[in-house]
């Protein structure tokens, strides 16, 4: 079984409008049109859009219907955090001499395929449901995946073990911290000690796929 990569859960999503003004923790330089500024990488307004309409436009084509996603929380800001998460992850490997190919993301992602007997568009519909991810989204969430397992294990632990998530959580950390990381406040503050924004937890999934058991019969 796996955790929900966020503890935030999903509400329905009113149009986006843009901030004047993009801060990092209540200050710094202003950024028009950003959703987020990570070190000199601007994620725009308009593509963070276009990644949550996906999610929306999935949600609605799927047979779970507004079952898979919650009223509660905000997609906007959870969508936003893990794109941040994955640019600074992306960093923190770079920086640890860790590469990543094509062929262990597919290996990731048969692994994973095999609890759902092979049934892709049960797998897509978990990954919709637990985390938000959106059908052109899928292969970049097991290349987080993989990397983050390669990471950890860079750093001298194994992958899933309470000393290698804190070990990552902390290179993650710095890594933010030296990029420097800006979130329009639209979207909520990026808690530099988490490396998330708002109240988004638990962003990195080691070794854990979905679950089919998280899918009803028939879905």
């Amino acid at each position: 079984m796996v955790r929900r990569r966020t503890a935030v859960s999903i509400a329905a999503l009113g149009l986006l409008m843009a901030s004047p003004a993009l801060t990092a923790c209540g200050s710094g330089p202003a950024h028009p049109g950003a959703a987020a500024v990570v070190g000199d990488h601007r994620i725009t307004v308009s593509s963070l859009q276009a990644k949550v309409d996906e999610v929306r436009s999935a949600e609605a084509k799927s047979a779970q219907g507004d079952q898979l996603v919650d009223a509660s929380g905000s997609l906007s800001t959870q969508t936003l955090s893990m794109l941040v998460q994955n640019e600074v992850i992306s960093k923190a490997a770079s920086d640890a001499g860790v590469t990543v190919t094509d062929a262990e993301v597919q290996q990731e992602r048969g692994a994973a395929l095999q609890q759902f007997a092979g049934n892709e568009q049960q797998l897509d519909t978990t990954l919709l449901s637990q985390y938000g991810v959106g059908p052109s989204a899928v292969d970049g969430f097991f290349r987080t995946n993989v990397t983050v397992g390669k990471l950890i294990q860079r750093l001298g632990f194994q992958p899933g073990s309470d000393g290698g998530n804190a070990a990552v959580l902390k290179t993650i950390v710095k890594t933010a911290d030296s990029l420097g990381v800006s979130v329009n406040p639209r979207y909520g503050a990026w808690d530099a000690k988490k490396a998330v924004i708002g109240t988004a937890t638990d962003p990195w999934v080691v070794n854990k796929t979905p679950s089919a058991a998280a899918v009803p019969p028939g879905a």
